[in-house]
């Protein structure tokens, strides 16, 4: 059967997760160490602890993400992340930096190690050097390839594949973000914060409402209307004649119906994207998903359309798994 990772931003997110039916949970340390940085989110050493015992007593896997990149001279915080996660008995550790999976790797050779989208490696033969490198066991892929690529680089690798079906998709490299640092001088790779929460001001301009990052207008809204949290990817801007979403339209993946071509590409694990969303959220992507997967196993169709009201804009996208632009 397909396992499926599922988000787990706060405890109370990951007692969800599991009690819906994940297989696995991914989650990250209340600091710089993971890409979700964000006010109220993430956990605690003794957080960690807890959320591993409850997962590991229902027969699911706690993953920890360690999947931004250390600074300069500073690597103390994020060595420390992998110690804490392997003495308190995670599963995985998901890394991007090749000095953090060295460590990984010579420190602590019994933890699994995980090789996070935020690497970015798209093809057999970077994933290879990761695996003999590192030793890593599962890649997970960038949401930039077909299914028939991923199926390709399966054949030519020996380690296990992990995909993106669903959640919020960036139109940057997979957290390399210039645009969010250009605004606010954090980026998502480094400091684990895309548009931070800090540089986010609503304002009320006449009868409508503005929502600014920084310096920028993201996106004015009339009276009553729902104002979106300001990130510049997803903004509306003019540009010659053109006025909307410049750079990406408000929408989500989703890629159930694709479960059966994913499995028979050779794909391990399938990933739900949210660790900043709510229980409710979690509660039912996870629980959609996880009966998708188990009529998979069992030769059934896959149930459409049901998270339908829980994409962005109420719109959804196979992205580049049909890659329908060429």
């Amino acid at each position: 059967m397909l396992e499926l990772v599922c988000p787990a931003g706060t405890p109370a997110a990951l007692r969800t997760a599991v009690d819906a039916g994940a297989h696995a949970i991914y989650c990250g340390f209340a600091d710089e160490t993971n890409a979700r940085n964000f006010p109220g989110l993430n956990f605690s050493r003794d957080e960690l602890k807890s959320g591993i015992a409850h997962a590991q007593a229902r027969g699911a896997r706690v993953l920890v993400a360690i999947n931004t990149f250390p600074r300069a001279g500073e690597p103390g915080l994020w060595h420390r992340a992998i110690d804490d996660a392997a003495r308190l008995g995670a599963h995985a550790v998901i890394l991007a930096d090749i000095g953090l999976l060295a460590y990984a790797a010579e420190k602590h050779p019994a933890l699994r190690r995980h090789l996070s989208v935020q690497a970015a490696a798209s093809n057999a033969d970077a994933i290879n050097f990761y695996v003999h490198e590192f030793g890593v066991k599962r890649v997970v892929l960038p949401r930039v390839l077909s299914v028939e690529e991923i199926a390709t680089i399966n054949r030519d690798i020996s380690c296990e594949t992990e995909v993106f079906v669903f959640g919020g998709l960036c139109v940057m490299a997979e957290g390399r973000c210039s645009l969010s640092s250009y605004a606010t001088g954090k980026s998502p790779n480094m400091n684990g914060a895309c548009s931070p929460a800090s540089h986010v001001v609503y304002k009320q301009e006449g009868d409508g409402l503005a929502a600014r990052l920084g310096d920028f207008t993201i996106q004015r809204v009339g009276k009553g209307e729902a104002a979106p949290y300001p990130t510049l990817c997803k903004g509306c801007f003019s540009a010659g004649d053109y006025e909307g979403h410049v750079f990406e339209d408000p929408v989500s993946l989703d890629a159930a119906q694709l479960i059966p071509r994913l499995a028979e590409a050779g794909v391990t694990a399938l990933k739900i994207e949210g660790r900043q969303r709510s229980r409710a959220y979690t509660e039912a992507v996870v629980r959609a998903f996880r009966a998708a997967v188990d009529a998979h196993a069992r030769g059934l169709p896959i149930p459409a359309g049901v998270l339908q009201n829980l994409t962005e804009g109420q719109r959804s996208t196979a992205g580049a798994y049909k890659k329908s632009w060429r």
